[in-house]
């Protein structure tokens, strides 16, 4: 169930509001294909969360022991966008319409905390959720300097808010994601959208860990 103080709820953009994931992943891995750099797909869902600089700088030291340059994260980053651009669907998470609804409609705020730059997909929720987020209520990658597992981005959420971390409840997908939620002090549910095994989210620190949206919903309106 909700715990009793929440107030607000913040949630993580790709792969629990937008079924987007699948489109980033191939996107992650074929820019980085195209620079010789092998990184799967199944990579790509354990990196999500981070910022665009932060993945292309953690696989070039996992891969070649060194930093990558301005440069490199600029042409990698700024491909994997282009390749999105023309594969990406922004198509609303099965159930969320529903959940959103209902939480509004309970009096929650809702905030949306995102390692994304990607201004096509920040700029469709108003499209697909009309009058559920505001500009106002929401963490991007512009607005932080450490991207998730840095409990950065989940701190600057509750400001955003204007609620404690015990008066908060993150909605995350994504290993990293749950690990700077809970750094940051805040209850976390895990849904797990993609295709990571759901371990990944429990051994991350999940407070509790669903199959799907649909399967939460379900069990907070009985």
């Amino acid at each position: 169930m909700i715990p009793e103080k929440t107030k607000a709820f913040l949630f993580d953009m790709d792969g629990v509001i937008f079924d987007s994931m699948p489109f980033h992943a191939k996107a992650w891995s074929d820019a980085f294909k195209e620079f010789g750099i092998a990184f799967s797909e199944y990579q790509v869902y354990l990196q999500e969360g981070s910022t665009g600089f932060k993945t292309v700088n953690d696989v070039f030291m996992q891969q070649k022991g060194r930093c990558a340059t301005e440069q490199e994260v600029d042409a990698i980053y700024g491909l994997k966008c282009r390749i999105f651009e023309k594969i990406g669907c922004n198509k609303p998470m099965a159930y969320m319409d529903k959940l959103l609804s209902y939480l509004k409609g309970k009096g929650y705020i809702i905030g949306i905390v995102t390692g994304s730059g990607q201004k096509s997909l920040i700029e469709k929720l108003d499209d697909a959720y009309p009058g559920i987020f505001s500009k106002e209520r929401m963490v991007t990658a512009y607005d932080v300097t450490k991207g998730k597992p840095d409990p950065e981005p989940y701190l600057k959420g509750l400001v955003k808010v204007g609620v404690n971390a015990d008066e908060a409840v993150v909605i995350e997908n994504a290993p990293l994601g749950i690990q700077a939620a809970k750094a940051a002090g805040i209850y976390t549910i895990g849904i797990n959208t993609g295709i990571l095994d759901i371990q990944c989210l429990k051994e991350s620190g999940a407070d509790e860990v669903f199959g799907s949206v649909k399967e939460w919903y379900e069990k907070i309106t009985k």
